[in-house]
């Protein structure tokens, strides 16, 4: 794909930009609790700044139900988003109150070189995710924003999509790949090419089922696959134990049971793991060999010997994916697997790769230094489905155009 540094060498000075990011950052209220996906964009960002385009952001946030009326909740809001990247960059990013009407084009309009600008929520526009015609005719509203100008794709966490800000748009304007995207794109392809051995993944996260392709497709490529968070315990389940109300998926308890039989040497379910009588920050806390946890109580993280186990595995690896929490880390009760997952990720030589979404909240919630591990991804949806060995349309339509 052609790069931003393509277009750079190309020139912007004075030209519209057109940048596709993934600002979608976890809120309290109206507060970004974590700012890594904003900063992630800010490399592009700085680049186009510097060369003196006029940038113009196109980003969503959330998930909107009910796009109609767009801006009537303030949940949907991009405002602080726009005042987050207006403190990093130093200046004033002004948002537009839609995403193609007036205000967007006032906003546009108003544009000068160096300086940023951003449209309301694109998943405020039905059109965004409707059919192919309407995705279509968002592009083509999109592109007249920019007259002259160029489109940059940064926002790896919807690549996977083909939706109108991030697949048709790349056909009505000359596109280009941002710094992240190009990164993400790199150390991805490094995982599914060769990888250094041993290649050791971590999966974690809610349900079998939400995995269950990226399960069957790496399990024949890696050495070691360690299992955690809720899904574990329907592999759990599959061994013949009583999970209690541990969070269960009883349809896919015989998948499970296949893959262990199969995968007997590649599969590491936890050893122990800390139940509570109800699920609440609050609630009763045990730590309990997996076979004994009792009945009524659920399962809500893994315990310290698995963390060790874990551990040994990481230890001697050269190369790390690791993709959803080992728990409910939100709850400080429920966190210390996840901590202590993510530190021995840290500790190892391995190259890792953590797959975006709650693990690389978990991460910085952890306090962990960010340069302890190769690449943190910001798209953990996009990851998955690359490692699942599927085209993400967002990249193929750059690479089409190149």
């Amino acid at each position: 794909m052609k790069t931003v540094d393509d277009l750079i060498a190309e020139g912007v000075q004075d030209r519209y930009v057109l940048l596709r990011a993934d600002f979608n950052v976890p809120l309290d209220g109206y507060s970004i609790t974590d700012d890594g996906r904003i900063r992630a964009a800010l490399p592009t960002i700085t680049k186009l700044v510097g060369a003196g385009a006029k940038l113009l952001v196109t980003a969503h946030l959330g998930r909107v139900k009910d796009p109609e009326p767009l801006g009537r909740d303030k949940r949907s809001s991009l405002a602080p988003v726009a005042g987050r990247l207006g403190q990093l960059l130093d200046q004033r990013v002004s948002l537009a109150e839609d995403v193609v009407g007036q205000s967007a084009r006032d906003v546009a309009g108003a544009l000068t070189a160096g300086r940023v600008a951003m449209l309301a929520n694109v998943r405020c526009e039905p059109r965004e995710t409707g059919s192919a015609s309407e995705r279509d005719a968002l592009a083509t509203e999109l592109a007249e924003l920019v007259p002259g100008g160029a489109f940059v794709s940064d926002g790896f966490g919807v690549v996977h999509r083909e939706q109108a800000s991030v697949f048709e748009i790349a056909r009505k304007l000359p596109a280009y790949g941002g710094d992240l995207v190009a990164r993400e794109t790199e150390v991805l392809r490094r995982l599914t090419g060769d990888p250094a051995r041993p290649y050791v993944v971590i999966l974690g996260g809610s349900k079998v089922s939400d995995k269950l392709a990226v399960l069957t497709n790496l399990l024949p490529k890696v050495d070691t696959l360690l299992v955690g968070g809720a899904m574990c315990f329907t592999f759990l389940a599959a061994e013949g134990n009583d999970v209690g109300g541990s969070k269960l998926e009883a349809e896919q308890v015989d998948t499970c049971k296949d893959l262990l039989s199969r995968y007997s040497e590649t599969l590491v379910l936890p050893v122990d793991v800390v139940v509570a009588d109800a699920f609440a920050a609050d609630a009763n806390t045990r730590t309990v060999p997996v076979n004994e946890i009792p009945d009524g109580w659920m399962g809500l993280d893994v315990g310290p010997e698995t963390v060790r186990l874990f551990g040994e595995k990481l230890a001697d690896a050269a190369t790390v994916f690791w993709n959803g929490p080992m728990g409910v880390f939100e709850m400080e009760p429920f966190a210390a697997g996840t901590t202590g997952v993510a530190e021995a990720v840290a500790d190892s030589p391995a190259f890792s790769v953590i797959g975006g979404g709650d693990s690389a909240s978990a991460i910085r919630a952890a306090g962990l230094d960010e340069e302890r591990f190769g690449h943190i991804s910001t798209g953990g949806g996009a990851s998955l489905e690359f490692l699942e060995g599927k085209d993400l349309p967002g990249i193929a339509v750059l690479e089409e155009g190149s």
